[in-house]
């Protein structure tokens, strides 16, 4: 499992995550209804007995019958937890639960996590061989080698589903994948490199075992461990599986392996590689430093002796991440779907290659804007990023082929494009877009200065170590520097915090922006002595100016006041942008769908002129979020019936579209209910005329409200995690969080707020839009 060490967290933190509402990170929801006594006797007695003589008559049909072929157990004794080592099998639970959650995440899974608490291999192995009716796989993590070899092995031969211990070859795969596309770009063929390995565990046994399956020859692949290189006739600390690595050489040492390598693949400790080493390395080195959190060696390090080397680690802070969630719910998900007896050298090669193959296409701009750069292959991307959406669609079949071709397929796929079409549509990639909003943030060369401008609460300084730490900005809190000061100590945060403090009332630039909003105010009734006071006491309006005069490039506010007040209070110092109104969006991801809504904030109730510029506006920040946006224009009725006054307001709106935005560049309907414009099957049905290619992912509410209360609901009854409002259309980025929102809701805030939704709005709107006024 690999380590995100670029984020750093605090202990507190990670309690508090692991604590707050549920214990863990799991539950379990029906997928059936249980409304009623029908309901009830279909899920249990007498229904239930069904299934059961199916099952019992042809096992198969548990697949279809059961959440057997959607489920697999992560299984761990805590032997080799992370980097932590034996803890138990009880403490290893919060890493299972966590990978549980990445089955789900990643490849729409079901997953649940069991620990066994043994060390004994064969008590374990025979504690997890009865589990096979229960599960359509077998995920093995954190336990110790080289228990980890014979457990796995001897549940192979035990099981007939996939056993597969991650630990080894999820870093394989992905190592093999970087390594296809490292020799393709430096011209340098597998079969004839030469390779040197720091490290003899689990790990490095797996990778080593996978390259040399793909082509590497044996008598070219120097492995060491700590004693030094695995040569034949070695006696000391040599294993069965260490031994079958052994090559006949007269090289003692790494330093020796290393002289003349083409390939050094370090899964050892920090520091294992010096620059020496990589100095006495042949032509255009590859080398993947796999240690975490710390590398063997550091890309720094080598490009300080060395400008031709191809450098991967297991950091996502560097390029070429090597990370396990790249493979094993992909490979499951293949080996699932075909329901495989196991997973084969073959599968996992066809893992590696499809991963090369895709690190090779064109990257999507949704992918681009998440890192804040165009990805492109090459020394720098060789390996794709965990928040590719086409992972999904293109791992799972090429796995899936793979177990096919060699016979452990109990289930044939016959059109593997409409599979890999539907496993597209089976993951929303939307439910990622926070992540991918966070690593454009960490991509950055010129961090963004974020402004909380209610410095002097616990919850906001918490967030602004949290949103620092994160490496998503510059943190900057208003609040007098004493109190601030004293409650950072308080909450026991580290005095290298870094946080800058503002104190408006000692600032430097107080008769600076009391020139600039006396100049904006003074004939709206306000006296020079009024603008000074709003400065020195109102530290929105203090923090709205540092905006204007680009002493912060984002704000976050409203912990303490109502969201129209510090509203009020902002817009005295900042305008909208030219051509563009404020407006309120609120993002609501439920079942699998992210759905953005607007307007829920601002406008009471907008002319068709306003509702058109409002989807204009909404379509745009959704796109810049890596969505497509499919519009709907909300309302009680469907296109005419019946036809109110009010109905009869949005269907102009969607006629202003058609006159004043001919070259729009997202799909919009309406008007149309919730109901029609969320169900593409029913809308297909009914109204077959309608413009839309797919349920609308972006209602605009006919009032504030309409939007108001219905993201409201969904957020209290209906199940959502509704994010926002998001405020768009300021001059500057500024994000107003709802009073006594959480720590975590307001890093979100300051997120998007450096992140900046319609930072590229285009030109054709604001013309479109000056034309239709």
């Amino acid at each position: 499992m690999a380590d995100d060490s670029s984020i750093k967290l605090t202990d507190e933190e990670a309690i508090d995550f692991h604590a707050r509402g549920k214990p863990g990170k799991l539950e379990i929801t029906p997928t059936k209804p249980m409304a009623t006594q029908r309901d009830l006797s279909l899920a249990y007695s007498p229904g239930v007995a069904v299934p059961v003589k199916k099952i019992a008559e042809d096992p198969d049909s548990a697949y279809d019958l059961t959440t057997r072929g959607n489920m697999v157990a992560v299984i761990s004794n805590g032997t080799a937890i992370l980097g932590l080592g034996n803890l138990g099998a009880l403490a290893s639970k919060p890493v299972m639960e966590g990978k549980s959650v990445l089955f789900k995440r990643f490849a729409d899974i079901d997953s649940i996590d069991l620990e066994v608490d043994t060390e004994d291999p064969d008590e374990f192995i025979n504690a997890v061989k009865y589990l096979g009716p229960s599960f359509g796989g077998i995920n093995l993590e954190d336990i110790s080698a080289p228990d980890s070899f014979v457990i796995e092995q001897r549940l192979k031969e035990l099981m007939d589903i996939p056993v597969f211990h991650d630990d080894q070859h999820g870093t394989a795969i992905i190592a093999a994948a970087g390594l296809i596309n490292a020799l393709d770009i430096t011209g340098k063929k597998i079969g004839d490199v030469k390779i040197a390995v720091s490290g003899a565990g689990s790990s490095a046994l797996a990778v080593i075992g996978l390259i040399k399956a793909m082509g590497a020859k044996h008598e070219n692949v120097l492995v060491c461990d700590r004693k030094g290189v695995l040569y034949q006739g070695r006696e000391d600390g040599m294993d069965q599986w260490r031994s079958a690595h052994a090559v006949d050489t007269d090289k003692r040492t790494l330093a020796d392996a290393m002289e003349g390598a083409d390939v050094a693949l370090g899964l050892s400790v920090a520091g294992a590689i010096s620059q020496d080493m990589v100095k006495s390395m042949a032509k255009n080195p590859i080398i993947f430093a796999m240690a975490n959190p710390t590398p063997e060696i550091t890309p720094e390090q080598v490009r300080e002796v060395r400008d031709d080397a191809i450098m991967a680690t297991g950091r996502s802070d560097y390029p070429n991440q090597v990370n396990n969630v790249l493979g094993f719910p992909y490979i499951f998900r293949g080996a699932l779907d075909v329901r495989a007896r196991t997973i084969n050298e073959e599968m996992k090669i066809a893992c590696a290659n499809a991963l090369a193959e895709l690190a090779r296409e064109d990257v999507p701009d949704e992918v681009g804007a998440a890192y804040g750069k165009r990805l492109q292959y090459g020394p720098g991307y060789i390996i794709p990023t965990p928040f590719d959406p086409r992972l999904i669609s293109k791992i799972p079949p090429a796995v899936a082929k793979a177990a096919m071709d060699t016979g452990v397929a109990r289930k044939q796929i016959k059109d593997l494009p409409a599979y890999a079409a539907k496993l597209a549509t089976r993951l929303d990639p939307s439910a990622g877009f926070l992540q991918k909003i966070h690593a454009s943030l960490r991509a950055s060369e010129t961090p963004k200065r974020i402004v909380f401008a209610e410095g002097e609460e616990e919850v906001v300084i918490r967030a602004a170590y949290a949103f620092q730490q994160q490496e998503l900005g510059q943190a900057i809190l208003i609040g007098r520097d004493e109190l601030v000061n004293r409650e950072i100590e308080r909450l026991g945060l580290p005095r290298s915090h870094n946080i800058e403090i503002w104190n408006a009332r000692h600032s430097a630039n107080t008769s600076l922006y009391t020139r600039y909003l006396y100049d904006r105010l003074q004939r709206d009734g306000y006296l020079e002595r009024d603008c000074r006071r709003l400065v020195n006491q109102d530290r929105n309006v203090f923090a709205a100016c540092m905006l204007a005069h680009g002493h912060g490039d984002g704000m976050v506010t409203g912990l303490t006041r109502h969201y129209n007040v510090a509203l009020n209070n902002i817009n005295l110092a900042l305008d909208p942008r030219p051509g563009e109104r404020i407006i309120g969006m609120s993002v609501m991801l439920a079942k699998g769908r992210t759905v953005f809504m607007a307007d829920t904030t601002i406008t009471e109730r907008p002319t068709p002129k306003e509702l058109a510029d409002i989807a204009v506006q909404t379509a745009h920040a959704v796109r810049q979020m890596g969505f497509t946006p499919r519009v709907a224009f909300l309302s009680h009725s469907n296109f005419g019936n019946p036809e109110t006054e009010d109905v009869a307001r949005i269907a102009e709106a969607v006629r202003v579209l058609d006159r004043f935005y001919p070259a729009c560049d997202f799909e919009y309907e309406g008007e149309m209910t919730p109901r029609m414009a969320l169900n593409y099957d029913r809308m297909e049905a009914i109204y077959p005329f309608s413009r839309l290619n797919g349920p609308a992912n972006v209602l605009i509410c006919p009032g504030l409200h309409s939007g108001g209360i219905a993201s409201k609901l969904m957020a209290e009854i209906g199940g959502a995690t509704v994010l926002g409002p998001l405020l768009i259309g300021l001059q500057r980025p500024v994000q107003i969080m709802p009073t006594g929102a959480q720590g975590t809701d307001i890093v979100t805030l300051a997120a998007i707020a450096a992140y900046e939704l319609d930072r590229d709005h285009r030109d054709w709107a604001q013309t479109a839009a000056a034309k239709g006024s």
